[in-house]
């Protein structure tokens, strides 16, 4: 999946980028095999506190007592190396699509549905929501669109 996401990923773009991951090993391949050296690629790492066996049945993280940022190819900047974005991108999916709220019983029965509620989910996200930092859509602010869109506009998008 590492492979498929990186070479998806370097297709659509046309500028050198900064990229950063945790310490999952199937990025460093896929990155190099996506972007070859046209990218400059950092990976940060966290260490957890070991939890009480009481702390493991909650849902809340164990404490981060270390994390090293550390360059992988390319000259990334390293104050500039986190995964922060992402993690708050997949907490705000988590929390707008019951399917993959933990603990649940809002599930797909077949992965067409699960696709198209995460697909409903991002363009609502990007054509729809107006975000507080950047006063307008993400779709306005990447010169997509001038305007929001109702979600009318966007059921009719999705039926048309």
């Amino acid at each position: 999946m590492a492979n498929c996401f990186m070479e998806d990923l370097a297709a659509r773009l046309s500028h050198r980028i900064q990229i950063s991951t945790d310490a999952l090993r199937a990025y460093n391949g896929a990155i190099e095999r996506a972007f070859g050296a046209n990218v400059d690629y950092g990976s940060i790492v966290k260490t957890f506190s070991h939890a009480e066996l009481m702390e493991q049945r909650r849902y809340s993280p164990p404490e981060v007592v270390k994390v090293e940022k550390m360059p992988v190819c390319g000259n990334p900047d390293v104050d500039l190396i986190s995964t922060s974005f992402i993690e708050k991108q997949n907490h705000t999916l988590r929390m707008h699509c019951r399917r993959l709220s933990r603990l649940t019983n809002a599930f797909s029965k077949k992965i067409e549905n699960f696709r198209a509620a995460v697909a409903l989910h991002y363009a609502y996200y990007n054509f729809v929501k107006i975000h507080k930092t950047i006063r307008c859509t993400p779709a306005m602010e990447a010169g997509v669109t001038t305007s929001p869109w109702t979600v009318r506009q966007l059921v009719d998008m999705i039926e048309g």
